[in-house]
């Protein structure tokens, strides 16, 4: 079992990842749909992990949907390009996200 506190700092960490790379594929590639996609993701995220002191259920279902979705998207695109960076690394991030927040849910 994963303790709520853990979880939650895991989801914390995540928006604020999903935000610095939306940001930083504004800067480095001029990709406004790179920062629109990841401002949107963290909002959610960070929606998850509010809900999550409140409602832990339907805040890690939440968290858990939202990673899900980006391991999808990420490791499609990694497939697509066969690059690690950032593809490569932000389809594992999120699936570690998406199981952690599983156990939580689980336990």
């Amino acid at each position: 079992m994963i303790a709520p506190p853990v979880i939650q700092i895991v989801l914390g960490l995540y928006a604020a990842l999903l935000a610095a790379g939306g940001v930083i594929g504004l800067l480095k590639a001029g990709s406004r749909p790179s920062l629109i996609a990841g401002l949107i993701s963290s909002a959610l995220t960070v929606l998850a992990f509010a809900l999550s002191f409140s409602y832990p259920l339907a805040g890690l279902a939440l968290g858990f949907l939202v990673a899900l979705s980006l391991t999808f998207f990420f490791a499609a695109r990694f497939f697509k390009s066969r690059k690690v960076m950032p593809s490569g690394m932000l389809a594992v991030l999120s699936l570690l996200v998406a199981f952690l927040t599983f156990l939580a849910m689980a336990g």
